[in-house]
């Protein structure tokens, strides 16, 4: 099995569409204005397998209420270089308390890359337009079997 979609619920699709291409720099893959209230917009980061649709009716779930989507990059600090330099309100870099993964929301962080700059480590939060809130992770070295 392979995880090849995620669905996030937008209030407005063109809005969204414009911030995933331009801003972050997705592939867009697809726009399909099917019929009055059905739209599906298909967009790739890149170099990613998985891809994020959004659109019109396409989703029950209120906008803005995915989280905790990573986007993992191998450099963080040059990420937020290109991200803010798109206009990208990012957070971080930050690390948590525990050294591991991150606490859900914003509880644990501390503040600056982890100390020792551990593979899995670092973090960055931002969110879309609409709130759903994504996180990049920064991974150099990938775990055994991964």
């Amino acid at each position: 099995m392979k995880l090849e979609v995620v669905v996030l619920p937008v209030s407005d699709v063109d809005r969204a569409k414009d911030f995933y291409t331009r801003q972050l720099g997705f592939r867009l893959d697809a726009d399909f204005p099917i019929n009055d209230g059905y739209r599906i917009v298909q967009v790739t980061p890149p170099g990613s397998a998985c891809s994020i649709i959004f659109g019109d009716g396409v989703s029950e779930a209120e906008p803005g209420t995915t989280r905790g989507l990573h986007l993992i990059v191998s450099d963080l600090e040059q990420a937020l270089k290109e991200l803010t330099g798109q206009g990208v309100a990012v957070s971080g870099p930050f690390h948590d308390a525990t050294g591991a993964f991150h606490h859900a929301g914003e509880r644990g962080r501390i503040p600056g890359l982890h100390p020792e700059r551990a593979s899995y480590g670092s973090f960055a939060a931002f969110s879309d337009p609409d709130g759903n809130g994504w996180l990049l992770q920064e991974i150099t070295q990938r775990l055994p079997g991964r």
